[in-house]
């Protein structure tokens, strides 16, 4: 059973970091490309970044680039998000994603939100 689960969402303030984590299980990891989404309230999911099966290859959503790092361990089966400088526009619940060829599976989500 693929299982994705998020963590390390919070509060933090305007300027502030938070790293995020995605772990994966039930499936090869390795051989999945994986992304992070984010959702604000009423919208659709936004792409923010996405990272290839060895890490050959990221992408950014414009406003994140400069501020976020997506990275994976592929030995402990998990993604990051590194968000520093974050911005009170960067409040979302954070999503993972894991995907290979037709196949998608979706993590729960993680609370952010930057305030002061």
């Amino acid at each position: 059973q693929v299982q994705l689960v998020e963590s390390g969402g919070g509060l933090v303030q305007p300027g502030g970091s938070l790293r995020l984590s995605c772990a994966g299980s039930g499936f090869t990891f390795s051989s999945y490309g994986m992304s992070w989404y984010r959702q604000y309230p009423g919208k659709e999911r936004e792409l923010v970044a996405s990272i290839s099966s060895y890490s050959t290859t990221t992408n950014y959503k414009d406003s994140v680039k400069g501020r976020f790092t997506i990275s994976r361990d592929n030995a402990k089966n998990t993604l990051y998000l590194q968000m520093n400088n974050l911005k009170p526009e960067d409040t979302a619940v954070y999503y993972c994603k894991a995907v290979r060829g037709a196949f998608s599976s979706w993590g729960q989500g993680t609370q952010v939100t930057v305030s002061s």
